[in-house]
């Protein structure tokens, strides 16, 4: 049984290092790789584009193909239904490891009629639905910016051959905000090009004032990720989780969040109840869950004594 990997992004301005973390960080064994060419439009029935024809003509009966989200494959209804029958007549499994589809097996059929589960269809339908809104909502906002001689999408990053001198003039005393501008890149850019400068420039001279803390990654499990979403969380809280990475275990999850160890500290005390309040009940493996999620944050340097209010 081959396990069969189909990649695509829709302009030769993209990239793949997203769907190459979530399918590393899935852990495939001996994957045979289908990749388009850069550039290859989600206009394009999936049937007829060459990289995926390739990959039903070289699967056999049993075979996994594997997808990083249902919208590097497919995106209208139509086209999710087209590669589901495709699949099916093939006898080939799905494998969607992040996004809306990944907790879901889209390759379901009816034992008897050997028809599409119709509850699976309903959700195809809807999602699929919800996607091309968002397309179109992101080509209107494109067309906008066009009108205002605005360039969309995400603003280049600091070049690297200006590096050195933008690290050099920010130590003598040039503001962000004015580096972002002489480069024509976005605040953002310029911090992540000053990253290991930043905290300990700004805490020169304020010897009392403390100094900020890095981000730091620490995988939540899925139970208390499911928690918390459902918690009235503030806007810092709620990006972390928003821009965690989902990494599949077995039939759980863990969410890869990256933030400040305060943030952590500050969903960790969130997710308290999952330790059991009085009239209700203890779930242990949230319980279980909660404590494996505390034991990662524990492991952070604690907070100084001085920032403590």
């Amino acid at each position: 049984m081959a396990n069969l990997i189909y990649k695509r992004v829709s302009t030769d301005q993209q990239s793949t290092a997203r769907q190459n973390l979530l399918l590393d960080e899935a852990g495939i064994e001996d994957p045979v790789v289908f990749e388009e060419e850069a550039g290859t439009s989600s206009r394009l029935r999936p049937l007829d584009r060459p990289k995926f024809g390739e990959l039903l003509t070289y699967a056999r009966p049993g075979d996994t193909v594997h997808i990083s989200e249902m919208f590097r494959l497919v995106r209208g209804n139509q086209h999710i239904l087209d590669v589901l029958d495709a699949l099916h007549t093939g006898h080939l499994a799905l494998r969607i490891h992040d996004g809306a589809f990944s907790a879901m097996d889209l390759t379901a059929r009816h034992p008897r009629t050997g028809e599409l589960l119709s509850t699976v269809k309903f959700m195809v339908q809807t999602l699929a639905a919800a996607g091309e809104l968002q397309r179109e909502l992101t080509y209107d906002g494109l067309r906008a910016a066009e009108a205002k001689s605005n360039k969309g999408g995400r603003r280049p990053a600091v070049p690297a051959d200006k590096t050195a001198d933008v690290r050099t003039v920010y130590l003598e005393g040039r503001s962000i905000a004015a580096l972002a501008r002489e480069l024509g890149v976005s605040r953002g850019a310029v911090r992540t090009a000053l990253a290991d400068l930043m905290p300990e420039h700004t805490g020169a001279g304020r010897e009392d004032g403390p100094v900020p803390e890095l981000p730091v990654t620490l995988d939540m499990p899925g139970k208390v990720a499911d928690f918390l979403r459902t918690f009235a969380l503030d806007d810092v809280e709620r990006a972390a989780l928003d821009q965690g990475v989902t990494v599949r275990r077995g039939q759980g999850y863990t969410l890869r969040v990256t933030a400040a160890p305060d943030v952590h500290r500050q969903l960790l005390a969130r997710c308290q109840p999952l330790d059991g309040t009085p009239g209700a009940p203890v779930v242990p493996a949230q319980r279980k869950a909660r404590r494996d999620y505390e034991n990662r944050v524990n492991t952070l340097a604690p907070t100084p004594a001085s920032s403590i209010t």
